[in-house]
């Protein structure tokens, strides 16, 4: 939805330098992006008996550095909102499910000016283990009453990827800040830079076609 891997990566390094955690920017965002916050915690500082109340405000602390450094120059993946309207146009449910907790999806949510708001959120503070684990997806697909056959996953992550392929849903490749063929699986439809080049393909109409 919101091109905002950048602006993660530059807050965990702010993290982990505050924490000592001697890991590249690159491994960081390896074992953290898809999870949510409590498991990036655990997993970054090896503590995975970490008290959670400690954990959950170490995660408050990063994620409030990060709404303000995106906020200023916030932006959707290109073409996103066009996208969603027109699948919605098409009669076809809108589900979130993010490993964010519920401060940054208010922040996306307002930023990102999405009328109306998608049918459905499953979110990472709600007791759901992160992706690679299917439980953020199944929940999503559960709220908005679809079989997991019939999702259609659009992620920019292997851990997001792989969660797709564990759910039983196909997935669209977003390769904003990973390539093609480490976005790739069996159930993996397409690989995009954006949603526009979905728009040029025509990828809704083929979609329909397709059913």
């Amino acid at each position: 939805m919101v091109d905002s891997m950048p602006h993660h990566a530059s807050t965990w390094l702010i993290f982990a330098e505050k924490h000592k955690v001697k890991l590249s920017i690159e491994e960081i965002m390896r074992r953290t992006t898809g999870r949510t916050g409590l498991e990036c915690v655990r997993v970054l500082l090896d503590q995975p008996d970490l008290d959670e109340a400690v954990a959950w405000a170490m995660v408050h602390e990063k994620e409030q550095l990060y709404r303000d450094v995106f906020g200023p120059v916030f932006k959707e993946v290109a073409g996103f909102k066009t996208f969603a309207t027109q699948a919605r146009a098409r009669g076809l449910k809108i589900g979130v499910g993010t490993a964010g907790d519920i401060h940054n999806v208010e922040f996306v949510m307002k930023h990102l000016q999405m009328y109306p708001a998608p049918d459905a959120i499953a979110r990472g503070d709600e007791g759901l283990t992160g992706k690679p684990t299917p439980a953020i997806f199944l929940e999503a697909a559960k709220r908005i009453n679809t079989p997991a056959i019939d999702c259609i996953v659009f992620d920019d992550a292997p851990f997001g990827i792989e969660a797709a392929r564990r759910a039983g849903m196909r997935a669209v490749a977003i390769c904003t800040g990973h390539s093609a063929a480490e976005l790739a699986g069996p159930h993996v439809i397409a690989a995009v830079a954006n949603y526009n080049e979905l728009l040029d393909t025509n990828f809704l109409e083929n979609l329909h076609v397709a059913a």
